[in-house]
């Protein structure tokens, strides 16, 4: 599966995904209804194959979001960014999607499937973007070897085939990788911005800082770049003037929560790499060239192969 990329994840990529023989998901963001509507109908217009759409699920707008979705017949909905109720999951399933959606913990997994999810996503703290506490690794002992009902993908810090193999071999159903595909001939990344990703290695993707816990944000993994020490800056500001009584605490949260506000947009479309927000999974440093959508995807399936043939030949001490 291709990772739901804001920016990144648009029509021309998800289509080369899934044209490439994987899974291509569209990445909704901040869309309106209407705007995700048009998405849905380009990206059905270059590929003939199945292809999702990502859905934050505290978007103001969902239900216009999910309407745009049944609209274009999507086959698959992923729901992102929250626990979806089960009347959205059922929703979706009534008018014949399947729902994907993502378990940060084997309990809420469990909760997922009673609700109706067809799949589940587990997530570590090694993607890019918004991430949770706990590593890809330690959520995949988890909920793997409990979670047979549905099949599962693994998702976060995922660069290479042999990684891959591994966790189909746990149980996994797949995949998800975005950081990889940032750097795809198909996408439309700003050059300066596929340019970072090149260069940056593992050490250089970093979540991002809270100062205050009365303050919370929540964590993002991004390259680092001049908007971290600002964004830290920031927070000193707000927090001094929330301390000397200028703001309330509901302001100065807001106010701290505004400053990557397009941010991404800056970095992804503009080439703004020094104050736009370079979000990118550890897996950064295994992106090392452009290349072309389906030349990732067979990378990817031949090291996984190879990885599986081997075992074979160790096992049967060949």
């Amino acid at each position: 599966m291709g990772g739901a990329m804001t920016w990144v994840s648009e029509r021309t990529l998800v289509a080369a995904i899934s044209n490439g023989g994987g899974f291509g998901v569209l990445a909704s963001g901040s869309m309106p209804p209407a705007v995700l509507e048009a998405e849905i109908a380009a990206t059905a217009a270059l590929t003939d194959r199945p292809f999702g759409v990502n859905l934050i699920v505290m978007h103001p707008q969902l239900d216009g979001l999910i309407d745009a979705c049944l609209a274009g017949r999507v086959s698959h909905v992923v729901l992102a960014g929250g626990l979806p109720s089960a009347g959205v999951i059922r929703r979706l399933k009534d008018a014949g999607a399947r729902v994907m959606c993502f378990a940060p913990a084997l309990v809420i997994a469990k909760k997922l499937v009673r609700s109706g999810a067809d799949a589940l996503i587990i997530e570590g703290m090694e993607a890019g973007g918004h991430i949770g506490p706990v590593s890809t690794s330690v959520l995949a002992q988890e909920i793997l070897p409990d979670m047979r009902d549905v099949p599962v993908f693994v998702a976060g810090g995922i660069g290479r085939g042999e990684l891959i193999a591994s966790y189909l071999e746990m149980g996994a159903a797949g995949c998800q990788l975005g950081t990889r595909f940032v750097c795809a001939t198909e996408s439309i990344a700003h050059p300066r911005f596929k340019q970072a990703f090149i260069r940056a290695g593992a050490r250089d993707a970093m979540p991002s800082v809270q100062l205050d816990p009365r303050f919370p944000v929540i964590p993002v993994r991004a390259l680092v770049n001049d908007a971290t020490q600002k964004f830290l800056e920031a927070q000193r500001r707000v927090i001094d003037r929330h301390n000397r009584g200028e703001i309330n605490q509901k302001q100065a949260q807001l106010e701290i929560e505004h400053f990557w506000a397009g941010a991404l947009r800056r970095a992804v479309i503009d080439g703004d790499i020094e104050t736009g927000s370079m979000m990118a999974g550890q897996s950064v440093g295994m992106v090392t060239r452009e290349q072309p959508t389906r030349e990732i995807l067979m990378e990817l399936v031949e090291q996984a192969v190879s990885a599986l043939v081997e075992r074979q030949r160790i096992g049967a001490g060949t």
